[in-house]
Formats: C-alpha cells, sequence, structure tokens
C-alpha cells in the first residue's frame, strides 16, 4: 500500500512524478529544487540561498504529514558544481546540525531550471 504526498507549500511536481510517496513507514521525497512555491521564482543564484530554499521545501513536505526534518534518514544531494560543496554544507549543516541523516552527494552536469542543487530525502514516521 502507497500513498502520494502533495502539498501547496512546496513546488507541484513539474512531470509525471509526485512530491513525495510513503510506503510502509518511510517517505521517498522527491528532488527538490530551491524553487519558492507561493512565486515559481528561483531561488538567487547562490549556493547557500539555493540549499536553505530547497530544505525549506523538504521541510513543507514533512510538514503535511506531521513531520519535522528530524525524521529524514537519508538524502541525495546533487550538486552542478562540488567546488561549491563547502558553502553547501555550511547551509545543510544549520539544518541537520545534531543526528544527521546518512547523505551521498553528488555532482551532475545539469539541473533542471539551471538549479545549483537539488536534494532528494528518505524520511521515516
Amino acid at each position: 500500500m502507497r500513498k502520494i504526498i502533495s502539498t501547496r507549500n512546496a513546488p507541484a511536481a513539474i512531470g509525471p512524478y509526485s512530491q513525495a510517496v510513503e510506503a510502509g513507514g518511510l517517505i521517498f521525497i522527491s528532488g527538490q529544487l530551491p524553487v519558492d512555491p507561493a512565486t515559481g521564482l528561483m531561488a538567487p543564484p547562490d549556493i547557500q540561498a539555493q540549499t536553505e530554499a530547497v530544505i525549506k521545501n523538504l521541510e513543507a513536505i514533512l510538514k503535511a504529514e506531521g513531520l519535522t526534518l528530524a525524521n529524514i534518514i537519508k538524502t541525495t544531494v546533487y550538486m552542478a558544481d562540488l567546488g561549491q560543496f563547502a558553502r553547501m554544507n555550511e547551509t545543510y549543516s544549520l539544518f541537520f546540525a545534531s543526528n544527521p541523516p546518512a547523505r551521498a552527494t553528488i555532482e551532475v552536469k545539469a539541473l533542471p531550471k539551471a538549479a545549483l542543487v537539488e536534494i532528494e530525502a528518505v524520511a521515516a514516521r
């Protein structure tokens, strides 16, 4: 059994996928871009501003289910430039200061909408 999760407080899916899907007590959150859900505009082209915007979108999806970032057990961070890793990590660590989730970080050639960062996550109830 699976449950589709959707909230207006995070950017709508821009393709044939769900914001998140819950199955077996795990919530699989699709990659989030640094898009303001209210305006549809991208965050400024700064890795720290975009990382913060992405994490706030993850947070909004979790909040729709009564959960918080503390429920995240794994993230995958996709970056257009790993040369910005330290700056991304500085902002990321503000949201996951204690008991951070497992994580992989991957440099990719390009991201949708020319984003600098995209993060997907797995959370547990």
